[in-house]
């Protein structure tokens, strides 16, 4: 099969459009239409705890669809039976419909080791918390141990360490399932209470066919990728994927490319939408959103390197504790370290930053962008005072200026 060439700008047209940033926002009130439009672009989208500025996923919608009631998705999310949350990239939103693509995962036991050693050493405790949840479900962790009483709650049983991994253990297998209350606390129910009941009993896909259809659909949600972009989407294993890549490509569902600038090659989903004028949009991007988390592929894409610094040492760290990238047409331009400072209702730009080689005009028009950007955020937070600019970063007087 002929390998389709591809400039470096024309492979970033094709991401972004992949990621929901060729559509127009909605013109009017945004409902679980949108959401679901959106969630269909980008195929899963990662949760995170973090809550300094919002949740993650909410800055996922509102990056692709602009202000929006975030009780109208947390209903959607929470409450619909559309979205089950489980293992892909990370802890992450799925259709319903997908999870019989993840029962290989379930039936391996989850990722992690430490859950299902603690599950066999404590096989009575198992039983005993599986069967609470499928009675009394929803329930949280700190719900199951209040049952049991306080000495049970002092005991080695029900610390965090045993508790709270055989409650996630019973979760990655799939035997309990998860939804959210009281804005983002994880609660377990029986997957009965759920799932559509034919949906469960429908046989799983082989872990091969699963893989195939989750590659498949990294591809459309990344539009142009590498092997390691592909993979790295639902944390698939690397070696078995090259395999089942060679196949899609010789079945024709991808097409091999090469990208101007990429060291490996790629792969181009023949669905894929291909901008071909240039493209005007302008957002901030939560640090787990999907068009940056694989970090070498940002990088490759846009020159754009990027770590998150949440778990570094304040002194040590270099732009910032929650810092979002900014979008801007088809480049990633600068970023900003935010805070949604809730008691005083201001927004927090705690250090502002310009990507290195633009001109004087350049850094206006980026300071101007960006302060429409974060005006728009606040008022979506419901921060009544603004943006307030700290003098960091080389990027605050141009941006307070335009404020």
């Amino acid at each position: 099969m002929a390998t389709v060439d591809l400039s470096a700008r024309d492979a970033r047209r094709i991401a972004l459009a992949a990621q929901g940033f060729a559509t127009r926002r909605p013109p009017g009130r945004v409902d679980r239409r949108h959401f679901r439009r959106v969630l269909e672009q980008v195929a899963t989208v990662q949760l995170d705890s973090v809550n300094v500025l919002t949740r993650s996923h909410e800055l996922v919608f509102f990056a692709r669809l602009g202000p929006y009631d975030r009780a109208a998705l947390t209903r959607w999310l929470w409450s619909s039976k559309e979205v089950f949350e489980y293992w892909g990239h990370e802890a992450s939103l799925h259709p319903i419909e997908r999870h019989p693509l993840f029962r290989w995962r379930m039936a391996r036991g989850g990722r992690w080791e430490s859950m299902g050693t603690a599950a066999a050493a404590h096989p009575e405790l198992t039983e005993h918390i599986l069967a609470d949840i499928k009675a009394n479900g929803p329930m949280s962790v700190s719900e199951l141990e209040s049952q049991q009483g306080q000495e049970r709650r002092k005991s080695t049983w029900w610390g965090w360490s045993d508790g709270k991994r055989i409650t996630e253990f019973l979760f990655a297998t799939g035997q309990v399932t998860a939804t959210r209350r009281n804005g983002f606390d994880r609660v377990y129910l029986a997957p009965e209470k759920w799932f559509p009941p034919e949906l469960l009993a429908a046989p799983g896909p082989s872990t091969e066919t699963a893989h195939r259809a989750l590659l498949l659909l990294a591809a459309q949600s990344l539009g142009i990728a590498t092997a390691r972009d592909l993979a790295d989407y639902y944390r698939l294993p690397l070696r078995s994927t090259a395999t089942i890549l060679r196949d899609l490509v010789a079945e024709g569902h991808l097409l091999p490319a090469r990208v101007e600038g990429w060291r490996p090659d790629a792969y181009l989903f023949p669905g894929a939408q291909f901008p071909r004028r240039r493209m005007r949009h302008r957002a901030l991007l939560s640090p787990f959103d999907s068009l940056v988390w694989e970090r070498q592929r940002t990088e490759r894409m846009w020159g754009f390197r990027y770590r998150i610094e949440l778990y570094t040492p304040a002194p040590k760290r270099v732009y910032g504790y929650y810092v979002l990238p900014f979008l801007l047409d088809e480049q990633l331009v600068g970023r900003v370290d935010l805070k949604a400072d809730r008691k005083a209702g201001v927004l927090r730009a705690q250090a502002v930053w310009a990507e290195p080689g633009h001109g004087v005009e350049e850094r206006e028009r980026i300071a101007h962008e960006l302060a429409i950007s974060l005006t728009e955020m606040a008022d979506w937070l419901g921060l009544d005072d603004g943006v307030e600019v700290a003098p960091q970063g080389d990027l605050h007087e141009e941006l307070s200026r335009v404020l």
